[in-house]
């Protein structure tokens, strides 16, 4: 499907609205709040965790458990993405290295 240059415009225009709301509405909600709002400081700390959460069940929802793998890679990515951020404490390298990892597990080694 190829689509013309005035839809071209409107999807662009959408997508920049919608994320100018999504990005200023906090702003407008509670610009009368003095420090943070309590339902804010809430959100800040369970997001996180919560995020995480569905990444992982997001990532495992189709391994197959039974397969002739048994998911030993997926499993290994894991152990060394908790591993790595428990010892080093830095986001981006216990995802990259784990994302290398997995994806050395599988291209090479559980082909």
């Amino acid at each position: 499907m190829i689509l013309t240059i005035p839809q071209t415009i409107i999807i662009i225009a959408m997508v920049a609205l919608g994320t100018l709301i999504t990005r200023f509405l906090p702003f407008l909600l509670f610009r009368n709040q003095r420090g943070n709002h309590p339902y804010i400081q809430y959100i800040g700390k369970v997001l996180p965790f919560a995020a995480i959460g569905l990444l992982v069940i997001y990532c495992l929802k189709d391994v197959d458990f039974l397969s002739q793998t048994h998911a030993i890679p997926e499993i290994l990515a894991i152990v060394s993405v908790v591993f790595l951020h428990s010892w080093k404490k830095s986001t981006l390298l216990s995802i990259g290295a784990g994302t290398a990892i997995y994806m050395v597990l599988v291209q090479f080694v559980f082909k």
